[in-house]
């Protein structure tokens, strides 16, 4: 991916690239909806990602080269209002990153950008954040700004908050530019502080994509976001890290129905979150399979963010692994991505199960994908060593 971005960089603007960029796509272990209601995420980097090479120009005009989208491109002036596409809805997330940097106070110039990415769209292992944290990377290693990755999942955060207009929480991005080897992370979205926990060598990682395809901006994450709102409303909370589940079940009857579930699943899940990373460091598979297991069902119940494809797909791999590992929907519903956690000698029988018994409404045959677990976002100028920034 690396050879091809650079010879397209090359054969598209007629000069080699200076500087390049990866950020990984991650899949959340469990943990769903927590994010943004201050909760308790468990994502892992995973080695699909989003690469970006880029060389300064001598004027202020931002130029986009998409080597995935058919070599699509885009331009803008950094002298004028960075506005939004309506006609190209991939690069509003480019967009957003430099918007953003300029009120940050990043001194940006002109400058050529071309990215490839081999990340599933549309599957909920966070292409978008994939793309706007390489893309800051990129762009703080070209002006010598020296940032954390830590500051880029903000920057890439506000960017998708203020410009694209999703209300995401810090999961997707802090994953994608932080993230250790073989390591899920145990995060805590309202201090951001995190705990690494290290994978269980004799379970492998799988991903399933159930080609049904999803999208967060005009769907009903937003008003997912709302509906926790409200519940914390309720209780005279700003977030629903601060109402107690005692507190919650106590004041079921005088709730909306909707709401009350809604917040009940996440006040669950931040429970689920925690027990789960104790279980990976503790090689506990038994109770792997119980939190996964009861997750998926506060999703579908309680959240109501799973769909028949999903729900059939979790029944299938649950049927070949039983107790032995543990399956879910991940992402933010409406579609996407199934994550299970499994002997690596089951996976083919699962893979098996899948290929007989399962078709999305398309006709499609589900995706498997068995990733390595990735590292975080990294940045250099070619010729160098390939390093963090």
């Amino acid at each position: 991916m690396q050879a091809q971005l650079l010879a397209q960089f090359q054969s598209h603007f007629g000069v080699p690239a200076s500087h390049e960029a990866q950020a990984p796509g991650r899949v959340n272990l469990i943990g769903e909806h927590t994010d943004y209601n201050d909760g308790f995420v468990l994502p892992c980097a995973i080695d699909f990602s989003t690469a970006v090479a880029l060389r300064a120009r001598t004027d202020r005009q931002i130029t986009i080269l998409a080597v995935n989208a058919d070599n699509a491109t885009d331009s803008f002036n950094l002298d004028a209002p960075i506005a939004h596409d309506p006609h190209k809805p991939w690069t509003n997330y480019v967009r957003g990153v430099f918007s953003v940097l300029q009120h940050a106070g990043v001194p940006l110039q002109g400058l050529d950008l071309a990215i490839v990415g081999n990340i599933p769209q549309g599957t909920g292992l966070s292409s978008s954040a994939s793309l706007e944290v390489a893309v800051i990377a990129a762009v703080c290693a070209l002006h010598g700004s020296e940032t954390s990755p830590e500051q880029w999942a903000h920057w890439a955060q506000q960017s998708e908050n203020q410009f694209v207009g999703t209300q995401c929480g810090i999961m997707d991005m802090w994953i994608s530019a932080t993230a250790q080897a073989d390591c899920a992370s145990l995060l805590d979205c309202r201090h951001l502080t995190s705990q690494h926990c290290h994978m269980p060598e004799r379970l492998q990682l799988v991903i399933v994509n159930s080609k049904v395809e999803r999208g967060l901006v005009g769907s009903e994450y937003n008003l997912r976001r709302q509906q926790c709102e409200q519940a914390a409303q309720h209780f005279g909370q700003l977030s629903l890290r601060d109402v107690s589940l005692a507190e919650l079940l106590g004041a079921e009857a005088n709730m909306d129905q909707v709401v009350f579930a809604r917040a009940r699943h996440i006040l669950t899940e931040n429970q689920r979150t925690q027990r789960m990373a104790q279980a990976l460091k503790a090689d506990d598979v038994a109770a792997i399979s119980h939190l996964m297991a009861e997750s998926h069902a506060s999703m579908r119940d309680d959240f109501a963010i799973t769909v028949p494809a999903i729900d059939h797909i979790v029944e299938i791999i649950h049927g070949v692994i039983g107790q032995q590992g543990g399956v879910r929907m991940t992402g933010g519903g409406f579609g996407g991505c199934v994550v299970a956690l499994m002997p690596h000698d089951l996976v083919p029988a699962c893979q098996k199960a899948l290929a007989d018994h399962y078709r999305a409404p398309s006709g499609a045959q589900a995706e498997v994908y068995l990733p390595a677990i990735g590292v975080g976002a990294s940045a250099r100028e070619i010729g160098q060593s390939n390093a963090p920034i």
